[in-house]
């Protein structure tokens, strides 16, 4: 069974999808379809830049999913279907889209408001993320528990064996920090991003997306979405959008989902969109699994022969 992931912040780069938009008919067709949705061209900003304006959350979330569900388009007119998919944060709403249960143009203004919401329930504290490497999820969660004194600071993301990203008020941050690196972390990596993702603090941007999720919507997807959340697989409607919400101010358990999906008898992972970051990660994860990805015309070619 395949497996389809796709990216989440941070893997956005001037220049993603537009090869294949250019190659790609229906590719290109996925960008102007946001256009119209956004009043506003997102292919040009990922083709133009600049990299400050394509890393302003507000923008980075709607044209991630776009470039994404470009390569997606293009690599289904291959008849490349999945069993199963998830995504990375903001890359839970491209598995929605992929397995039928949002309209892509909802996603695609969803994800704006989401971005800003994030940005703005940041915008009045100093916050922080680091990405802590070498440490188990237990020793990371020891070493916030330390840095409470100093403010908030919480695990948000599991991303894989021996790498968990912590955020919250930038004080906790460093003082989590250097607790991680008494405790035997190997390096401590601070993360040039603009707010605490997937933390307690960003509870105000989960209660403004439910008001907006009320009125979008939703289906069963056709096939499994792994949940951020809880990296439990979901099949109903319903669910989508409580998952949405909690999955803003809750830590994204992405090696828990990978591992769900082999389980569930993925063999063969491809990450669709910009960037390999995930694929590393499933590698470390699950180690005899197939790794593919498209993002662009070569790497479309490469996946679709070893898919064959």
């Amino acid at each position: 069974m395949i497996a389809l992931v796709f990216p989440g912040q941070g893997a956005q780069y001037v220049g993603m999808g537009v090869a294949l938009a250019d190659a790609v008919p229906a590719a290109r067709a996925v960008f102007s379809r946001a256009g119209a949705a956004l009043g506003e061209d997102l292919l040009h900003l990922c083709r133009a830049g600049p990299e400050e304006a394509l890393r302003q959350t507000e923008n980075t979330q709607p044209a991630i999913l776009a470039a994404s569900v470009a390569c997606l388009v293009a690599l289904r007119q291959h008849g490349v279907d999945a069993g199963v998919a998830a995504g990375l944060s903001l890359g839970e709403y491209t598995a929605l889209v992929a397995a039928g249960a949002m309209r892509f143009e909802d996603a695609v203004v969803l994800v704006r408001k989401r971005g800003r919401f994030m940005q703005e329930t940041a915008a009045e504290r100093d916050t922080a993320m680091a990405a802590v490497l070498g440490l188990d999820p237990e020793g990371v969660a020891a070493a916030c528990r330390e840095a409470a004194g100093a403010g908030i600071v919480e695990p948000s993301s599991f991303n894989g064996p021996g790498q968990v990203v912590i955020g919250g008020d930038s004080a906790a941050v460093e003082r989590a920090a250097q607790a991680a690196r008494a405790r035997g972390a190997r390096r401590v990596v601070r993360l040039a991003v603009s707010a605490p993702f997937h933390t307690s603090l960003m509870q105000p941007a989960a209660l403004r997306l439910a008001g907006e999720l009320t009125g979008i919507t939703l289906r069963d997807p056709r096939i499994p979405v792994v949940a951020n959340a809880t990296a439990e697989p979901v099949t109903e409607a319903g669910r989508v959008r409580e998952f949405l919400i909690t999955q803003v101010a809750s830590p994204v358990r992405w090696e828990e989902s990978v591992r769900r999906m082999a389980a569930m008898g993925a063999r063969a992972f491809v990450e669709v969109g910009p960037g390999t970051s995930l694929s590393g990660m499933i590698k470390k994860i699950v180690e005899d699994a197939v790794v593919l990805h498209v993002e662009d015309p070569a790497s479309l070619r490469e996946t679709v022969d070893r898919l064959q």
